[in-house]
């Protein structure tokens, strides 16, 4: 009887450096608190295995330098009157700077528009919006959304389900 040949082994791939100035340490506190943002202090180093110390110094700095924004609780729009996610592509009439600005000015005012990304593509934005309802966003889209300055054309996308829905950064290198 013959046995098939086991495949060659091979070495598992270099790990990445996640960022310019980020070591193990700094990728592990950043995954802990991407998991749990009310970690305490004394937990967090615990978990990481630093001195409470050591943890804070890295958490300020983490901080200082940008790779930690902010902290914040994540609500549940279905008991929040805000059930109803939208996305909408935005083409605009004209793609000059100063209509750009307009833009994006008029739409960091409306908290219905959770997120705004300009595109490369057949439109120029894309848009994430939250309502109660269908009812709340058709009043929305004619009063707000197709009189922000410049939009020529929307399309709209109604989401039917939610598969998956995360803030969650692929972190490489902890």
């Amino acid at each position: 009887m013959i046995k098939p040949k086991k495949p060659p082994k091979t070495s598992a791939p270099p790990i990445e450096d996640p960022a310019p100035g980020l070591d193990r340490l700094d990728v592990r506190i950043l995954a802990a608190l991407q998991d749990d943002g009310r970690l305490s202090n004394v937990k967090l180093a615990d978990t990481i295995g630093l001195s409470p110390t050591a943890v804070l110094a890295r958490v300020q700095r983490l901080t200082r330098e940008g790779y930690i924004l902010g902290y914040e609780a994540r609500l549940n729009p279905l008991k929040l009157g805000a059930s109803m996610l939208v996305f909408v592509e935005v083409m605009l009439d004209r793609t000059t700077p100063n209509v750009f600005d307009q833009f994006k000015a008029a739409v960091q005012v409306r908290p219905e528009i959770m997120e705004c990304h300009m595109v490369a593509g057949g439109f120029d934005y894309l848009l994430k919006t939250r309502s109660a309802d269908m009812g709340d966003y058709r009043a929305f889209a004619g009063s707000v959304l197709w009189q922000l300055p410049g939009v020529r054309e929307t399309r709209t996308y109604a989401v039917m389900e939610e598969v998956k829905n995360s803030t969650h950064l692929h972190l490489r290198g902890g």
